[in-house]
Parts: structure tokens; C-alpha cells; sequence
């Protein structure tokens, strides 16, 4: 016994050995992930049968009383011989990590190998064989997975399985007494060493998987903050200018030596090597690429001629190339470029498919923005062409009544109908205004009104400092004035008072318009913004149009609250502060929805 421990120690060596070179392969990693499937059960039993016949042919001839130290075994070639092998880690190895069907198949192939060769324990073996990756099969049900399975645990069921072996072989194996001096023999170094053998099995592949795990999450981790970074631009589209700054992050976050954006026929953006040559607005020029747009299909090149640039003097020797699909169409692509072929990974290509999968989801968040915005604008416009006729005939006929009786009255109304329509042809083509131009509006309108009934209105400004300023929406002010003016003291023949207060609370703007009119009834009050309201004096359509828009463009951030009473009613608006620019704003909002995510 004592002369075979060295040598079943060398063979575990060996077996440990091998799998940890097969546990390097993709191919091996994969099938142990996909076990499921019909495809991937027969190929482990397979794999595993063969790599129990291995197990075999490395163990070591026990003949009687005598061991044979001096070679590996090649036949068995008498009846009184049997094999001290590791077989059965093997077995149990299929049976953790495919479960006992894919443990009983490689059992069977790996047994019935046994069996075949003779000896007085071939029959017995076989059995073992099949029995020991069954168990461990059951066994990792159990524990619900591979992953599952502690790997000191592993040791015990390998000794386990080992001791139901030398039980079977007690069984089996005839004659008796021959089977009981075989087992005193190898038993306990069969039993130790295949245990010990299995555990470092388990060893290697779990940490391989955990290794996987981890480059999958630092992939993933990657490739989100990429996303992150890039999300302000290519929400923008595939334009000249985002695609730049877009390319900057990829190339700065990747480490690639160059990297290109393209719609369908251009290039819209090249930073990094061979910038000299591929140009933006250029036709796209490699024939990699053309392939890309034709197929929709991700295209590797490793080496120059396959990325086949018409430049002579390109430094750029390997490239992956992706397509950028927006609702199923190929709007582009998305090159990453390298000038030593080696860089180009597997690790690189899968960063690479990942990012732009994010990148085409931007796109299409960016379009559906768009959309979104021309779909508001055109509300906004639909409104004006709404409501200008009704206003602008009545605003004629007073400026034809003070031609006869106030000329200079009439000729500062026609400069205030012109201002007024001037801001309104401004705000529909705009997104953001200066708080000052809305005042201008508010005073071109109530200026006009005050026309038809003179000394009835009055209008009160209450502005903070610094927020004259401010960037709103235009049609926020213009349209609650109207309203207090149409409906609130509509009964008023003198007196009426309208308060327009504006001021920064913290991140946000608020703004408030009150009236001193005749209220709002309780029941129409709950429902005035949210929907249309049936009424013999409006509908409440210019409230909700308001409240709708202001949702479009700030989300969560954007509140309206309405109060009425017998002292008049209040309108307040809160949206987020606004200083100068679009840009501006398209960062505020994407800033504070993505904090609204997170939170």
C-alpha cells in the first residue's frame, strides 16, 4: 500500500494537470455554463467519458501482492490484475457540474471502457463507475448548482464515492479473498487521493467561473460609464459635433488608438491615429465598414488588408466594427481601430458589441425625444392658430376706433400688437426664453386688453433679483394672465388686480400669478389642469396644455398648484432654475432625471 501512494499522487498530478488547461479554453467554459441544453449535456458526457478513460489508462497495475512502479498501464491482460486509477474523479466531476444524467452518461462510457479491458474487477469497477457520477449528480441537485457546492465538501463525497467502489468490488469481485487483499491494497490511497483530486478539480473550475463573473462585471461596470459619459451626445443623433465629443470619451475610456462614428454614407467623426486621412464628412472609405452597413453584421479585421483602407501609410492594423440600429434600421457605425493587431481581444470585441448595443438604445431614446419635442411644438403652434384670430380681430378693431379719437394711443397699441405677435413666432420656435421676454409679452397682451376696457386692469410685478434673467418656457406667463383676465374678472368693471411673482428657490424657479376675480367652484377646481373641464366660460384647456408642456420638458421636476377663493385665485409653477442656454437646460434635465433614476 505504501509504495502505491506515490504513484496515485503522480497520476492525480497529471489529471489536475489537464484540467487546468482545459478549464482555460473558452469552448470548455462555455459548455459548462450551457449544460442545459441537449447540445451541451451530450458533449460533457462525452468529454467527461473520455476523460474517464484517461483516468484509466494513467492508473497503476496491482497484480496480487505486486505493483508495478515502473510503467503506466496499457491492457490488463490477465484475470488476477486490476487497475489503482482516478477514474472516478472524472465521473464525479460530470456529475457537479451536469447533474446525474450527464454523470450516469459519462459513468456508462468510462465503465463499459473498464469492463472491456477484464479482470477479475472489471465488472465491478463498471458499476462504480455509473453509481459514483449518478450520486454526485444527486448531489449537486441538491445543492442546486455547481457554483453552489462548497469545495471541501468535494473532498468527502470523492472519498465517498471511492469507499462505495472498494464496497463494490467486496460485492462483485470474485474470488473473495483476492477482492479483499486488492482493497486493503489500494483502498485507503484510492479513497485519500481521488478525494484530494477532486477537490482541487473543483478548485480550478469554480475559480475560474468566479474569474469569469468578475470580468463580465468590470466589463459591465465598463461599459455603463462609458454610456454614462457618452448619453449627453448621442442623445443629440448622429450628428457631426456629438459624435466628436462622443468619440473623445470611447477613445479616452477604451484605450483604443483610434475611434470612428459614421452614418450610412460618412464619416461623422475620427480621433486618434490616421486622423489625417479619415476625415470628417468624408465618404466612408474602408471596405469594412461598407460591409458593416450592407449587412448589419459585427465584422472583425486583424490585420490591414482585411480593413482594406485605401491609404497607403494607414497606421491601423486591426479594427472591430459595429452597427449602430435605430428601430431596426442601420443608421451607422461605431469603429474602434488598433495599430498592433494583438490589442484586438476577445475582451475588446465583447466591450466593444456591448457598448454598442447601449450606444443604438441612446439613439433611439434620443429619437424618441425629438419626437417627443416636435410633438409638443406642434401643440404650441396649434394653439396659437387657435386662439390669434379671436385676439387679433378684436386688437384691430380697438386700434380702428383710436385712430378717430387718440392717434398716439393707437400707434404705441399697433407696436404692442407687433410685439406681442413677434414673441409669439419667437416662442414657437423656441424651447427656453429670458423671463424678460415673457414679461414683454404679458405687457404687449395686457396692454391690448386695457385698450378695449380702460382702468379695469392693473398688473403688479414682484421679480428677484437675478431671475429677469432666468430662462422659462415661452406661453408660461402670457397664458395665466389671460385666463385670470377671461375668467377671473370677467364680473369686474374696475379694479381687477393681477400679481406676477417670480423668484429662486434653491435649484427651482417659482412663479406665481393671482388674481383678485370671482374664484374657481370647488368641483371644477380639483380637475382645472389635469383634464378639460365643461363650462359655459372655458374648458381649461390652456391650463392643461401648460402643465403638459412644462411635464414634457422637466418631468417629476415640473409642478402646478392651483388655490381659489372668494379673494381670487392662485396659479404657482415650479420647474427647475434655468440660467442661460439650451445646452444648458438639455444638461439640467438629463442631469436630474438621471439623478431621479438613481434615487
Amino acid at each position: 500500500m505504501w509504495e502505491l501512494i506515490p504513484l496515485m499522487l503522480e497520476r492525480i498530478g497529471i489529471i489536475v494537470m489537464i484540467a487546468f488547461l482545459i478549464t482555460r479554453l473558452k469552448a470548455f467554459r462555455q459548455m459548462v455554463r450551457n449544460h442545459e441544453d441537449g447540445k451541451g449535456r451530450l458533449t460533457m458526457i462525452v468529454l467527461f467519458g473520455l476523460f474517464g478513460i484517461l483516468g484509466t489508462y494513467t492508473g497503476v497495475i496491482v497484480s496480487g501482492d505486486y505493483v508495478v512502479t515502473n510503467q503506466w498501464f496499457t491492457s490488463v491482460g490477465a484475470e488476477d490484475h486490476a487497475i489503482a486509477n482516478s477514474r472516478n474523479v472524472s465521473m464525479v466531476m460530470a456529475g457537479l457540474l451536469g447533474g446525474p444524467l450527464v454523470g450516469l452518461g459519462a459513468g456508462l462510457i468510462a465503465g463499459a471502457h473498464r469492463y472491456f479491458l477484464g479482470g477479475f474487477t472489471a465488472l465491478a469497477c463498471a458499476v462504480a463507475a455509473v453509481l459514483g457520477g449518478w450520486l454526485a449528480g444527486l448531489f449537486r441537485n441538491k445543492l442546486q448548482g455547481m457554483e453552489r457546492v462548497p469545495p471541501f465538501l468535494t473532498f468527502f463525497i470523492g472519498m465517498g464515492v471511492e469507499t462505495i467502489q472498494m464496497l463494490v468490488i467486496l460485492i462483485l469481485a470474485k474470488p473473495f479473498d483476492e477482492a479483499v487483499n486488492l482493497v486493503e491494497q489500494i483502498g485507503a490511497p484510492m479513497i485519500l487521493f481521488n478525494g484530494l483530486g477532486i477537490w482541487i478539480f473543483v478548485l480550478i473550475i469554480q475559480s475560474v467561473l468566479r474569474e469569469e463573473e468578475r470580468t463580465r462585471a468590470l466589463q459591465t461596470q465598463k461599459a455603463l460609464f462609458i454610456a454614462d459619459q457618452t448619453l449627453p451626445f448621442f442623445r443629440q443623433g448622429l450628428a457631426i459635433q456629438s459624435s466628436r465629443k462622443a468619440a473623445e470619451v470611447i477613445r479616452r475610456l477604451t484605450g483604443a488608438d483610434a475611434i470612428a462614428i459614421t452614418d450610412r454614407s460618412k464619416v461623422l467623426a475620427h480621433v486618434g491615429e490616421g486622423c489625417d486621412h479619415h476625415i470628417a464628412l468624408q465618404p466612408v472609405s474602408t471596405e469594412v465598414t461598407k460591409k458593416v452597413l450592407e449587412t448589419g453584421q459585427i465584422a472583425v479585421a486583424h490585420s490591414k488588408p482585411e480593413i482594406n483602407c485605401p491609404h497607403p501609410a494607414c497606421p491601423l492594423q486591426a479594427a472591430v466594427v459595429l452597427p449602430l440600429v435605430v428601430h431596426g434600421e442601420i443608421r451607422g457605425t461605431l469603429k474602434l481601430y488598433f495599430t498592433d493587431a494583438r490589442r484586438l481581444s476577445m475582451v475588446e470585441k465583447e466591450l466593444a458589441e456591448g457598448l454598442a448595443k447601449l450606444f443604438c438604445t441612446q439613439l433611439e431614446l434620443g429619437e424618441a425625444e425629438r419626437q417627443s419635442k416636435l410633438l409638443k411644438d406642434a401643440e404650441i403652434k396649434a394653439l396659437q392658430a387657435q386662439i390669434h384670430p379671436h385676439f387679433l380681430f378684436n386688437a384691430i378693431n380697438s386700434i380702428v376706433a383710436l385712430c378717430r379719437t387718440d392717434v398716439a394711443l393707437a400707434r404705441k397699441s399697433l407696436v404692442n400688437l407687433a410685439t406681442f405677435f413677434r414673441n409669439n413666432l419667437q416662442g414657437a420656435r423656441q424651447w427656453l426664453v429670458p423671463v424678460s421676454t415673457e414679461m414683454e409679452h404679458v405687457e404687449a397682451y395686457l396692454s391690448l386688453e386695457q385698450v378695449r376696457f380702460p382702468g379695469r386692469y392693473s398688473l403688479q410685478w414682484h421679480i428677484a433679483e437675478r431671475v429677469e434673467h432666468a430662462l422659462i418656457p415661452p406661453f408660461t406667463l402670457q397664458p395665466l394672465v389671460e385666463n385670470a383676465i377671461k375668467h377671473g374678472l370677467k364680473r369686474r368693471r374696475s379694479g381687477g388686480a393681477i400679481e406676477i411673482s417670480l423668484k429662486r428657490d434653491n435649484a427651482y424657479l417659482q412663479v406665481e400669478v393671482a388674481d383678485n376675480g370671482c374664484g374657481i367652484a370647488a368641483e371644477q377646481l380639483k380637475l382645472l389642469g389635469m383634464k378639460e373641464v365643461a363650462s359655459k366660460t372655458g374648458s381649461g384647456t390652456a391650463l392643461q396644455n401648460l402643465r403638459e408642456r412644462l411635464t414634457g420638458l422637466f418631468g417629476a421636476e415640473a409642478s402646478m398648484n392651483i388655490e381659489s377663493g372668494e379673494m381670487g385665485t392662485r396659479v404657482r409653477l415650479t420647474f427647475p432654475y434655468i440660467e442661460r442656454g439650451e445646452d444648458v437646460f438639455a444638461e439640467s434635465v438629463y442631469r436630474r432625471g438621471r439623478a431621479a433614476g438613481e434615487g
